[in-house]
């Protein structure tokens, strides 16, 4: 009788594996339904990754825009007041048409 015994376990532990599958998929089935938490993951993430890249993007820029004491170079301002003259062409222009 101890054969039956342990095939009765044997049963047990199968069905108490399928029923940890079984929440596994439900618990993923429902992830994927809720679609509230995929956006706001999604924007999170976004978010994030957009950050990052502005921030490298001013690093870059510092470095580009700055001498080694972290003083702006001359061209910095060159460029700055070029970027002013332009735009003031162009508003000037546009007010004219």
């Amino acid at each position: 009788m101890s054969g039956s015994g342990e095939d009765a376990d044997e049963i047990r532990a199968d069905i108490q594996e399928t029923r940890e599958r079984l929440a596994d998929t439900v618990d993923a089935l429902a992830a994927k339904l809720d679609v509230k938490a995929r956006v706001t993951d999604t924007v999170s993430h976004a978010a994030a990754t957009a950050k990052a890249r502005a921030s490298e993007g001013i690093e870059t820029a510092q470095d580009h825009l700055t001498d080694d004491r972290g003083r702006p170079r001359p061209e910095a301002f060159l460029v700055a007041a070029g970027a002013v003259v332009v735009a003031g062409l162009a508003i000037w222009w546009w007010r004219r048409r």
